[in-house]
């Protein structure tokens, strides 16, 4: 019998013989664990190291020595090798990434956003190479699969945003604008990891949000769906809130403008 991903579960864990074991599984420390368990202990190992080396620079003997397992056990639940590895620990780290854009639908949008990237902004700093090896191309793990897996990220992300703003049905305009959005907080995250994460990452948050509501502003003037959600988030905004602040930093910049209107 095989599982919906066509490989075959690995059988009942047994322990491996001692020249297979790690010495500290030798000293008698091994545990026994269920098949899922053992599954998920290899798949957080992997992940931790992916979060911190690009995949080509990890090697199945590093996922057992984190995971306190051997190379052959590995091999028992991943017979495809680090490649199947790797894409399972991506699903894992994509699923992380996925409900990171789950909110309540209540309260004011820029609070919602900001509870969002605080906690995207959490997972990217916490698997800083790791994050970059996701997203950018040029990785030796790169396939179909992996690509598929990250756009899948991003389209989940982009289906919440439109949830927030209570659009069922978007028009082309505002459904592009919550994707280029989502793209561009993928790139600024790219960006400041670049740079040493030297801006601070609330900041980094708050210039994200004002990002959004920039984009949602300029869609709505030339789209009338974004103009109504645009109405109806700004009408439960505070004045002290963020967005209320981007406006009063805004006003003294767009008056000079004057002679444009």
């Amino acid at each position: 019998m095989t599982t919906g991903s066509g490989t075959a579960p690995a059988p009942p864990e047994a322990a491996p013989p001692a020249g297979d074991r790690p010495a500290a599984a030798r000293r008698g420390t091994y545990r026994r664990l269920s098949v899922e368990a053992r599954r998920a202990e290899l798949i957080a190992a992997a992940l931790d190291l992916f979060a911190h080396r690009a995949p080509e620079d990890v090697s199945l003997d590093d996922v057992a020595s984190t995971a306190g397992a051997s190379r052959p056990l590995v091999y028992r639940y991943f017979p495809g090798g680090k490649q199947q590895l790797y894409e399972a620990a991506l699903r894992s780290a994509a699923d992380e990434l996925e409900r990171c854009f789950e909110e309540p639908r209540s309260g004011p949008l820029s609070a919602r956003l900001r509870r969002v990237l605080d906690r995207y902004l959490a997972f990217v700093d916490g698997h800083d190479a790791g994050f970059s090896a996701l997203l950018q191309s040029g990785s030796v793990a790169e396939t179909s699969q992996t690509n598929a897996i990250v756009d899948e990220v991003r389209r989940a992300g982009a289906e919440q945003i439109l949830l927030h703003l209570a659009v069922k049905e978007p028009s082309p305009r505002l459904r592009m604008m919550v994707r280029t959005w989502i793209t561009a907080v993928e790139a600024a995250s790219l960006v400041w990891l670049d740079e040493r994460k030297e801006l601070p990452v609330e900041e980094l948050r708050d210039w994200l949000v004002d990002h959004f509501v920039s984009l949602l502003c300029s869609t709505a003037a030339c789209d009338p769906q974004a103009a109504a959600v645009t109405r109806a988030a700004l009408a439960m905004e505070p004045a002290q809130g963020p967005v209320g602040v981007l406006v009063r930093r805004m006003l003294p910049v767009v008056g000079e403008a004057a002679h444009l209107l």
